[in-house]
């Protein structure tokens, strides 16, 4: 029955694929093959797989190529993004630190121009007086020698009475004496009307002095008053960033400036009297005033700059890298669920230099346990900050570290996949966002 039924299958197909005949030919002899409508089926269909699935699978890896291409490419463009941005917050940065240097140079020039500004001030306040006591001595050398003409007329008129009610006899004897007396006289109002003139004339040049020295001062005190504002407002601008930054991070301001300010008090020197104003006792004048604030206000940004030197606001790592994991919830990388991640990773090659956050005194340096070779700095204000999977360690337990100062290398100690960083920053022992205090100090350092 088989026999049949193939019989029957091949007279089917042999309509479309007549029987076939495959001669092989050697030295002695000739054979051949014969091919089957079925076999010839059979053979097709099998090459018709064969050539479907070389075509598949031609197709599956050109899709996995073009896939893992593109990926890499993805990935290339992201790390670049992240360089161009990295590089950008960089170079605000430094023009940030270049504002700020040239603010400072501002305003040293500007203290020292209303330093120079006081002493000519403090001269003229010293000429205006001296000339005040010149036209008070030169008013009363005129009243003098008013009252000293107006005697000489009196006595004249006096004597000219006399020598008209006497005797011709006694006349004629006293004529000569009289003429000489009248004489003197004349000469004596003469001489006092020339003195008077140029007492005048100096008491007039002394008042126009007087005048040109009010006007002088009241240009410099309205320069005083423009360059007090201007410094004004360069503490201003120079102070609300800083304040920005602690309150952006959650830190109390004024306890932490009050905490600065007790840390920085040493006093000493010999005591000395406070001269409150150039013109004696009294209440300070309003120019004093402003200068006081204003040195107050810098006193305080320079405690905010002492303050942000212990926070820990800086780039731990200053070579080029890519963030690869961030603060918060995640999946476990080594595959143990969902867990959090108490920091920041930042990976970059084997050895690259990690560098201190913030100035603080290092309290551990050593393995422990999954953090490989760990560093950590403890800052003022209860702050912590750690440095984990290091390959090398490059403090020890108790140095006083400065922001900036390298403290070891990249690497991929402890429980790690690979080569990178793990930055913690804890409050109290409670980790935060180490990215909250890079981000807040973005537009200031």
């Amino acid at each position: 029955m088989q026999g049949r039924f193939s019989h029957k299958i091949n007279a089917a197909l042999e309509r479309h694929l007549p029987e076939r005949r495959l001669f092989l030919k050697s030295d002695t002899e000739t054979r051949f093959i014969r091919l089957r409508p079925v076999t010839q089926a059979v053979a097709i269909c099998g090459g018709a797989l064969f050539v479907g699935w070389t075509i598949i699978a031609t197709a599956v890896l050109l899709m996995d190529s073009i896939g893992s291409g593109t990926a890499r490419e993805q990935a290339a463009r992201q790390q670049a993004t992240y360089e161009a941005r990295l590089n950008a917050l960089a170079a605000d940065r430094d023009a940030r630190a270049a504002e700020a240097h040239a603010a400072q140079e501002r305003f040293n020039l500007a203290l020292a121009e209303v330093s120079a500004m006081q002493e000519r001030l403090l001269a003229s306040e010293d000429r205006r007086r001296e000339l005040e006591t010149g036209i008070e001595v030169i008013q009363a050398t005129l009243r003098r020698t008013l009252q000293e003409r107006d005697a000489a007329r009196s006595e004249a008129a006096r004597l000219i009475a006399e020598a008209a009610g006497e005797t011709p006899d006694a006349r004629g004897a006293d004529a000569e004496e009289l003429a000489a007396t009248v004489s003197f006289l004349t000469d004596a109002l003469r001489k006092t009307a020339v003195e008077r003139e140029e007492i005048s004339e100096a008491a007039a040049a002394s008042e126009a002095e007087a005048d040109q020295l009010a006007r002088e001062l009241a240009l410099i005190e309205e320069r005083n008053d423009r360059i007090f504002g201007q410094l004004e407002e360069a503490v201003t601008v120079s102070l609300a960033p800083l304040d920005e930054m602690f309150r952006a991070v959650g830190l109390p301001t004024d306890r932490i400036i009050e905490e600065v300010r007790r840390g920085y008090s040493g006093q000493g020197g010999p005591l000395t009297p406070i001269v409150m104003s150039t013109m004696g006792g009294g209440a300070p004048e309003p120019d004093a005033l402003r200068a006081n604030e204003i040195l107050r206000r810098l006193d305080e940004m320079n405690l905010y700059r002492i303050a942000a030197q212990k926070v820990p606001f800086a780039m731990p790592v200053k070579s080029a890298f890519r963030f690869t994991s961030g603060f918060g919830y995640r999946r476990d990388p080594r595959g143990a669920g969902t867990r959090m991640h108490e920091g920041t990773d930042f990976a970059a090659a084997s050895g690259t230099p990690i560098y201190a956050t913030g100035d603080g005194i290092v309290t551990h340096a050593g393995w422990q346990g999954g953090y490989g070779r760990l560093v950590k700095i403890q800052h003022a204000f209860g702050i912590e900050t750690r440095y984990a999977h290091l390959s090398n360690i490059r403090v020890k337990v108790g140095d006083r570290v400065s922001r900036g100062d390298r403290i070891g290398d990249m690497g991929n100690s402890g429980r790690s996949t690979g080569t990178h960083l793990h930055y913690e920053v804890r409050i109290g022992g409670q980790p935060t966002n180490p990215m909250t205090y890079i981000r807040a100090a973005r537009d200031v350092f």
